[in-house]
């Protein structure tokens, strides 16, 4: 009897069995069913070319439009190089050795195949090298498999080793003898899947990989799609059902303390966002149940200001508030601009403190051993009332008096272990309350999946007195003499006192410092990264010749990297070369301009992050998008929704589009990998917001889901261990 846990190796062979579990970690019967076709092919539809990403690893069906073989330049032997097309675009491949040999046997000028690869890029032209292929010939069916495979091809996620006509076999095996899933131990029940008009999962799994038509295709999809959405949605429901059951230390307001002599203090009117979250946060606090709000808004709409006075509030409730950053030049940035901030409310028991003040405490890994010691006696001793800080803010010896808040600043940079370890520290077992902050802005639908046990709110309003950013691009393929203008635009806003960022995605102390290398003939012809080492002495050597220009990024010591950064904000330092170690939270008002090398080479939501740190004070911000993309690739696309547009909100959800939602139940952030194999997050909003409504039902009479053994066995299958893990600590 073959059921879903039966391991692979049993049914397919150790080879077969090998090969899935190595290169797509599938090691039952269930994770093979559980598998589902990307996209399906009709036999003679030919895949668009166009749609092609670089460096994606894909899977074509395309026509051969010719073929020749040629003498390799630079050793002995010959390649065979081919041309398919889709009858409007093409792509060139390129096979050496032995596969060369192969591929001019079987690829006729005519013939139609399946090409699985990674597209690379070779004399400006994307191309395949070395890809597998399974050449699609015109035999006469035998069986009613064989005529199934006439009509559709599943086209699977791959990986090398294992292509996707390969699972199409090992699926075919597995279903041939599957005995399926009886009616009773559907995990969905049958109450819902007759209001819903869902058909069985047996059914379904047989259909979405032996379909018969489009409709069953789409009827199939609906009922997996499903599965998954009550499987996140009760793990979240029982997650806020946990939550609320914790006691956390009330902090209410109180009237006449450090946070209304700090409001009495501001030089400006908070934004109506600013008082309106500020209201809902304060009432949180106020409650014996652990706040969970998660509080997004665009590069500087306030977050920080939002922040600070919950963290005033708490203190003045007589505990502890804790902000943590991802790294150490974030933390030791956000510590003085909280000082700034506060002034001497911050400067409790010195001379010239206020009345009504606390101490606010700055806590790294890399500290002295005397400013740690210092550090920590003033979290214990409960003297310090805001402590700000790394991942060193949670290590087990690091102990508070008594800490009512911790504010995460840009969570989808901090590991969930890190958070967690901070929960069951405030007094008596209880939670604190936990405010959550990024300046990426999440869609809705990410927002009821990922973070549906917090409280979402959003600042879209921008306070008064920040200046506009424009963005340009630099396109070097079509226009390379831009560059040089670029260079000259910096002279002029360094000749006005203004300063600028140049922007690198590598560091590059001793990573391929030789340049980019020469075209090679399997296509790999893209140079490394630009690093902030080598673009630094080009430029001080060079357009920049004569500027101030310093170097920061995330392997300089603590000490010289809090070093640069003052010397930047005090404008001693014109020119900052860096990598992403800026991308959130710096603030210099006198900087003016990025320029962003290889932006092609960032997502969108982190070239939004990036520019947000020109344009913060009184004068115009400039941010330039340097890239040697083609035009009419759906990167330039990309960048050119970058330029044309400063919403976030906007961005974040063509973000989303172009990372294909990434493994977003898991640590990967970005990629064709996802926990979420059937569910998307953009086209299926309906399916999660009624997926939410009934986990809700379910959970509310039913918490341990005891007399719902289907729905916790799809909890437990769709949600494995370390995923469920991830959102317990998320």
């Amino acid at each position: 009897m073959t059921t879903f846990d039966e391991k692979l190796v049993s049914v397919l062979g150790k080879k077969s069995a090998d090969a899935l579990e190595a290169g797509l970690g599938l090691l039952t019967v269930g994770d093979l069913l559980r598998h589902y076709p990307r996209r399906y092919d009709e036999r003679g539809k030919l895949t668009e070319i166009a749609s092609l990403e670089l460096g994606e690893h894909v899977t074509v069906q395309a026509k051969v439009k010719t073929g020749k073989k040629r003498a390799m330049k630079n050793r002995r032997g010959y390649l065979f190089e081919a041309t398919i097309t889709d009858g409007t675009n093409e792509l060139q491949l390129v096979f050496f050795g032995a596969p060369a040999h192969v591929a001019e046997t079987e690829l006729l000028p005519g013939r139609q195949a399946m090409f699985a690869g990674k597209v690379g890029r070779f004399n400006n032209k994307l191309q395949l090298a070395h890809p597998d292929f399974e050449v699609l010939k015109d035999e006469a069916p035998e069986s009613s498999a064989d005529r199934f495979a006439q009509a559709f091809i599943p086209v699977y996620p791959a990986a090398q080793g294992i292509q996707s006509w390969n699972i199409v076999n090992c699926v075919k095996q597995v279903l041939d003898i599957w005995d399926g899933v009886p009616e009773a131990a559907d995990p969905l029940p049958a109450h819902l899947r007759e209001a819903r008009s869902l058909m069985p999962l047996e059914a379904a799994l047989r259909a979405i990989h032996r379909p018969d038509s489009w409709a069953m295709i789409t009827l199939a999809q609906q009922r997996l799609k499903w599965d998954e959405a009550m499987a996140v949605q009760l793990a979240l429901a029982q997650r806020r059902q946990s939550a609320g059951a914790r006691p956390a230390p009330a902090c209410p307001r109180r009237p006449g303390e450090i946070l209304d002599a700090f409001d009495d203090r501001l030089p400006f009117t908070l934004t109506k966002g600013q008082q309106e979250i500020g209201d809902e946060v304060a009432h949180d606090l106020s409650g014996v149940h652990p706040m969970n709000r998660l509080l997004q808004g665009e590069v500087g709409s306030g977050k920080t200001m939002v922040a600070l006075r919950a963290m005033l509030q708490v203190v003045d409730a007589g505990r502890q508030a804790a902000m943590l950053a991802p790294t150490e030049v974030l933390a030791a940035q956000h510590a003085r601009s909280l000082n700034e901030m506060l002034g001497d409310l911050a400067q409790a028991g010195q001379l010239g403190g206020a009345e009504h003040a606390t101490r606010l405490t700055l806590l790294t890994g890399s500290m002295s051993a005397p400013q740690r010691k210092k550090a920590m006696l003033e979290i214990v001793s409960g003297e310090a009332g805001i402590v700000v800080g790394t991942h060193a803010l949670i290590q087990d010896k690091v102990t508070f008096a008594d800490l009512g808040l911790v504010v995460v600043d840009e969570q989808h940079r901090f590991g969930v272990e890190q958070r967690d370890a901070l929960r069951g520290r405030a007094q008596e077992g209880a939670s604190p309350h936990v405010l959550v902050m990024t300046a990426t802005p999440i869609p809705r639908t990410v927002a009821m999946t990922v973070y549906g046990d917090l409280t979402v709110s959003a600042l879209r309003e921008l306070p008064q007195g920040r200046s506009p950013i424009s963005t340009s691009l630099v396109p070097l393929a079509e226009k390379p003499q831009w560059l040089s203008r670029a260079w000259q635009r910096i002279h002029e806003e360094v000749a006005k006192g203004h300063q600028v960022y140049v922007v690198c995605p590598r560091i590059g102390d001793g990573e391929n410092e030789d340049g980019p290398e020469p075209p090679k003939e399997d296509g790999s012809d893209r140079r490394p990264p630009l690093a902030v080492v080598d673009v630094a002495n080009r430029l001080s050597e060079g357009p920049l010749r004569g500027l101030r220009i310093e170097i920061l990024h995330g392997r300089l010591p603590a000490e010289d990297k809090d070093a640069v950064m003052r010397a930047f904000a005090a404008n001693e330092v014109q020119v900052l070369v860096a990598t992403t170690v800026i991308e959130v939270g710096v603030n210099v008002p006198n900087a003016t301009v990025m320029v962003i090398m290889d932006a092609d080479r960032f997502g969108v939501s982190q070239l939004h992050q990036l520019r947000g740190r020109v344009g913060r004070g009184s004068a115009p911000g400039l941010c330039l998008l340097v890239t040697e993309m083609p035009d009419g690739t759906s990167t330039m696309e990309r960048l050119r929704a970058v330029e044309s547009t400063l919403d976030g909100f906007e961005l974040a959800q063509l973000d989303l589009e172009l990372r294909r939602e990434g493994d977003i139940l898991g640590a990967a952030q970005s990629g064709s990998r996802s926990g979420l194999k059937m569910l998307s997050l953009l086209r299926d909003e309906d399916v999660i917001r009624e997926a939410r409504v009934e986990a809700q039902q379910v959970v509310e009479a039913d918490p341990d889901l005891v007399a719902h053994p289907g729905l916790a066995g799809l909890v437990a299958g769709l949600l494995d261990e370390e995923r469920a893990e991830y959102l317990e600590k998320a």
